[in-house]
């Protein structure tokens, strides 16, 4: 075991409160009542979780086309085998 561990003061405060804030924190029982503000019946609903959805989606951002008012051009076409290749690596 090498006894090269390192000296000095070694404290490390940071976790400690704010000096207002140094009031003892009540320590609750495993089996002790705490008060649940989230109601039971609706909190894991259909009806909780579509409200949810309709409150995060801004319907005023939803693009109604798939293209944005684009112009069709025309049919695909699949590209040939010797297109886009230069004239000389052809011959």
């Amino acid at each position: 075991m090498s006894s090269e561990a390192p000296t000095g003061d070694v404290q490390d405060n940071e976790y400690v409160s704010r000096q207002g804030d140094r009031e003892p924190i009540d320590v609750l029982g495993d089996d002790a009542k705490v008060e649940d503000p989230i109601d039971a019946e609706t909190a894991d609903s259909d009806a909780q979780l579509e409200r949810d959805d309709k409150e995060a989606i801004d319907k005023s951002n939803i693009v109604e086309e798939r293209t944005r008012g684009a112009k069709p051009t025309g049919e695909y076409r699949e590209p040939g085998d010797t297109e886009g290749l230069e004239d000389k690596r052809l011959e």
